[in-house]
């Protein structure tokens, strides 16, 4: 986490010299929007947000911000705009349709950045089954002629036979330059072994040394507990086994651990046991193959998943995630969209806006599922540049023609995504 503030501080920096010394070259401003800023704030109405050089110059009232000459002005009255939304728990590069070893490559990788960009998604946290083309994506990011979706990277999911393999494996992903550690201490229902929980342990401590946040993909309250005891920074995955508890609660509350609820994950799991409402949604439609849409919906692959003693149990275990998202939203507690899309029939881009759909199910209101999906993701991951439309942070976006905090099913009507300030391409 230090080496991401000190990142973006340096980012900073760069910044305010670059905007000092270019003038107004490659300014775009967008007026008469009402804007979502991803911050606190409510909806701005009949406002203006001055892009240059990729960054937020400048946003607020029409009647109070001042165009800089010779900038380009792109009239977006009585339109939504809201900041790009941030996958706090993705995947990148390994799927090719439903081919989960389709090959971890730059372009698979681009392709699929890509896609997520066109649903709004202008970030995505791999946490997870990262090789050398996504870090070297991620190195290519942080310029002002970005159009596709940025990514961070964690890495392999750390695993070993001992603490010292543990510590190893942390420092290889360190090494290399990963964002974040991921590791895993659910035990798929009981059909894996977990580590012994000395090994988490040494990797949080080894994680921490290397100053990386530690991502924890689980299934079980008292794990969770347990891995808050360890003090590791963000819970990748809904608690479904139980409510969560006040001990809990208090946890997570005093060390200011984030929660992905990752809700779609599971709907993944069981959804395909018949034919999904969703692939009647023109949204959807849009972007997926035909093939993946045949090959899901025969009726052996249907009822494979029926009888599936693991999908049913996340079938019904889904009330008790939905229910934990509201509890800990009420509590105060910082939730984060994530969907742990990228494995196969995961899909990326639409799922994102599912994701937050069901957070609104869930009990939270439109606005906040925004900022959830926005400021709040991007302080989860430790980004401090991305997220909101504040001064200073790049400017990807999204423009909307219906108003999404008004209704969450809104966040279908993206018009233009903008990627530091940049149109992102149809196709």
């Amino acid at each position: 986490m230090i080496r991401a503030i000190t990142s973006v501080l340096a980012l900073f920096g760069f910044l305010f010299v670059s905007i000092s010394t270019l003038a107004n070259e490659g300014t775009i401003a967008f007026v008469g929007a009402t804007i979502i800023d991803g911050t606190d704030a409510e909806p701005l109405e009949d406002g203006v947000l001055v892009v240059t050089e990729g960054r937020v110059r400048s946003v607020g009232p029409r009647s109070e911000v001042t165009l800089p000459a010779g900038a380009e002005v792109v009239d977006v009255s009585g339109k939504f705009i809201m900041p790009g939304l941030i996958n706090a728990h993705g995947h990148v590069g390994a799927t090719v349709g439903l081919n989960g070893n389709g090959g971890y490559d730059r372009a698979n990788l681009l392709r699929q950045l890509g896609l997520y960009a066109r649903y709004g998604v202008t970030t995505v946290n791999s946490l997870g089954g990262d090789e050398a083309a996504g870090f070297q994506l991620r190195n290519e990011q942080f310029t002002s002629g970005l159009n596709r979706a940025r990514i961070y990277t964690a890495g392999s999911v750390v695993v070993g036979d001992s603490e010292q393999a543990i510590r190893d494996e942390v420092n290889r992903n360190a090494d290399m330059g990963a964002d974040f550690i991921k590791v895993r201490i659910d035990d798929n229902l009981g059909a894996t072994q977990k580590m012994p929980r000395p090994f988490f342990e040494a990797l949080v401590d080894q994680a921490h040394t290397r100053r990386l946040p530690v991502a924890v993909h689980l299934y079980y309250l008292d794990d969770a507990k347990f891995m808050l005891q360890a003090n590791a920074d963000i819970i990748a995955h809904s608690i479904r086994d139980l409510p969560v508890d006040q001990e809990f609660i208090n946890m997570v509350t005093e060390r200011g651990t984030c929660y992905i609820p990752t809700l779609t994950r599971e709907v993944s799991t069981f959804v395909y046991e018949s034919i999904p409402d969703f692939f009647e949604d023109p949204y959807f439609l849009k972007e997926v193959e035909p093939a993946i849409i045949e090959e899901l919906s025969t009726p052996e692959r249907m009822s494979r998943i029926a009888g599936s003693r693991s999908a049913q149990t996340y079938k019904a275990q889904l009330p008790t995630a939905m229910e934990n998202v509201g509890t800990l939203h009420n509590a105060g507690i910082r939730v984060a969209m994530g969907t742990d899309t990228g494995p196969p029939a995961r899909f990326q881009g639409y799922f994102e806006h599912m994701e937050m759909h069901m957070m609104v199910d869930a009990g939270m209101s439109p606005l906040n599922a925004i900022r959830s999906s926005t400021g709040v993701a991007a302080d989860c991951i430790g980004m401090g540049d991305i997220g909101t439309l504040e001064p200073g942070k790049w400017g990807d976006f999204s423009v909307l023609t219906e108003n999404p905090a008004d209704d969450i099913r809104n966040s279908h009507s993206i018009e233009s995504v903008y990627i530091a300030g940049n149109l992102v391409p149809n196709e």
